[in-house]
């Protein structure tokens, strides 16, 4: 089946997501600077969540532009992604809410450990689907990146219970891991000659 329309619903509630945290910021209380500096455990949980649920969309836009079609699997692989990705708000406020409290933190790994989970299953129904011999094969490759990331999230979950921001460094360092541009997808998207 073709894959434009689960493109089309995880644009439409990435977009949704997004909105939804930046709801969750309100105006500090003056117009000074420590009034603002009350709101920097919101504003920074903000920038983290907001920075890895762009690198999912970035990710999953290059991942759907490799494949042809999606299996009916797939589709519910999708959702599971979507789930998890979903609970980025809610976990967000909680961690924020809370001073990034020792629980909150290391629920804020779980999701994000749960949505690294959930992606490398959707990779792997679209693989079944495409095949080895793929654009998408050649593209994940030995895929360290996506290998790593468990590793750290569990770390970081680990860490929160000696201390809280260590693992807010680990979740932040899979973060820049990320941000990196991969140029695996699009290097292969390139010669490939794909215009998404």
């Amino acid at each position: 089946m073709s894959k434009n329309r689960l493109e089309a619903f995880s644009d439409g509630v990435i977009a949704i997501l997004i909105t939804i945290m930046v709801l969750e910021l309100h105006k500090p209380d003056g117009s000074s600077w420590s009034a603002l500096r009350q709101q920097l455990p919101t504003l920074l949980a903000y920038v983290l969540s907001f920075v890895y649920i762009g690198i999912y969309w970035n990710n999953h836009h290059h991942l759907l532009a490799t494949v042809r079609r999606v299996s009916g699997v797939s589709l519910w692989a999708n959702q599971h992604l979507l789930f998890w990705l979903s609970l980025v708000p809610f976990i967000t406020d909680w961690m924020s809410e809370t001073d990034f409290a020792v629980v909150p933190v290391a629920a804020y790994g779980i999701v994000l450990l749960a949505a690294a989970v959930a992606f490398f299953l959707l990779q792997g129904t679209l693989l079944r689907v495409e095949g080895p011999d793929s654009t998408l094969a050649t593209a994940i490759g030995r895929d360290r990146k996506g290998k790593l990331s468990p590793v750290l999230y569990v770390t970081g979950i680990a860490l929160t219970f000696v201390d809280r921001w260590l693992g807010i460094v680990c979740y932040v360092i899979v973060a820049l891991v990320w941000l990196v541009p991969d140029p695996r997808l699009e290097r292969v998207l390139t010669s490939a000659g794909s215009d998404d």
